[in-house]
């Protein structure tokens, strides 16, 4: 039988795609020998869909194997435990980390992005909830399919008084909060912006999201108040911004860019949506390098991705091989490597200056 594998024996690999050690990071949980001699392995994964992780398991076989007496067979799996920030403990949410979903004008795919990107990182293997922000325009349950109305149940606090919190929806595994499930799909909402404020802030800080590894907010179109009161709310992991090739589109996203820049909430990347014959391709991709921030990936028009949301089965895009379902994967992936890389690697952000 081989000696004793050192517990340190792997602390010094590095994690592919970021900066750090496997050590430094407190991703190895087990390395031991079982009776037969065998070598069990078992990695904590910081983010869901790593996509380093062939790579990874061979450094991990290689380093094991150099050993004296290597062991006969080498067992490696995987866990996964997303790493943030605690974005929203400033106003009680236990969620590690909120992303904005934005762009700089309407009619761009900004919700169908926001709502497959809660899909996709939940199939993953993340907690995942949804907050609907574009109260004007509140399009996130009809995509879903989902319906009821949030539940107003009481708590009991660590000093025995009681409160009152928002339970959201509960659809597809997601946590759900919109405007959409108090207002008739035909009424308008016709609100200043104080009363926009208190929304936002009864949705935020007095609902009872859970434990959630991502809250994805799909944020209204253009720039004003709701990104504001969301950076004065709470630490944002990052934003999104949506927006389709051709130029004219582009310019309003580079306003969206500079408005999350004013009030410092980290851009993760962009996304490029409808790329194709009708509008093009590559806008996004070239408006992001020039900007100096990530591109996330494109999506091409494709008609399953219009029809799934227009029958409200959204979320049926994953169950399914497609190239729709493979596009927004990609992005998925790149929008929480983004994210554990504001975490893990680059320093934190400033904290926000608030504008008068």
């Amino acid at each position: 039988m081989p000696a004793q594998i050192p517990s340190d024996l792997l602390n010094s690999l590095p994690l592919p795609g970021f900066e750090r050690t496997l050590g430094e990071l407190n991703l190895v949980k087990e390395i031991s020998l079982d009776d037969r001699g065998n070598c069990n392995v078992k990695i904590e994964l910081p983010v869901p869909g790593y996509p380093h992780q062939v790579k990874l398991e061979q450094s991990i076989r290689e380093k094991i194997e150099s050993v004296d007496e290597p062991p006969a067979e080498v067992s490696v799996t995987y866990s996964l435990n997303v790493r943030g920030a605690e974005s929203g403990a400033t106003v009680g949410l236990r969620v590690k980390n909120v992303i904005a979903v934005g762009s700089g004008k309407g009619g761009v795919g900004k919700s169908t992005v926001a709502a497959s990107l809660a899909y996709g990182l939940k199939s993953m293997g993340a907690k995942v909830g949804l907050l609907d922000a574009d109260v004007y325009g509140p399009s996130i349950p009809h995509m879903l399919g989902a319906t009821g109305k949030p539940e107003v149940r009481e708590h009991l606090n660590p000093d025995g008084s009681v409160i009152q919190r928002i339970h959201p929806v509960q659809h597809d595994g997601l946590a759900v909060m919109s405007i959409g499930f108090l207002v008739a799909e035909d009424n308008a909402v016709i609100w200043r912006g104080p009363m926009l404020h208190k929304l936002l802030t009864q949705f935020i800080s007095e609902t009872e999201w859970g434990e959630l590894d991502y809250l994805i907010v799909d944020m209204p179109p253009g720039t004003g108040d709701v990104a504001l009161t969301l950076s004065q709310m709470m630490s944002l992991a990052g934003a999104i911004v949506v927006c389709t090739p051709q130029k004219i589109a582009l310019l309003d996203a580079v306003k969206a860019i500079a408005m999350y820049q004013q009030v410092k909430i980290p851009i993760l990347g962009m996304v490029e949506n409808m790329t194709g014959d009708l509008f093009g391709r590559g806008g996004a991709k070239q408006t992001a390098s020039e900007k100096g921030i990530p591109f996330l990936g494109e999506i091409t028009s494709d008609p399953a991705i219009r029809i799934q949301g227009d029958e409200s089965s959204l979320g049926q895009i994953f169950e399914q091989e497609s190239a729709a379902r493979n596009n927004l994967e990609e992005i998925c992936t790149n929008v929480a490597m983004e994210i554990a890389r504001q975490y893990l690697v680059k320093p934190q952000a400033p904290t926000l200056e608030i504008l008068q």
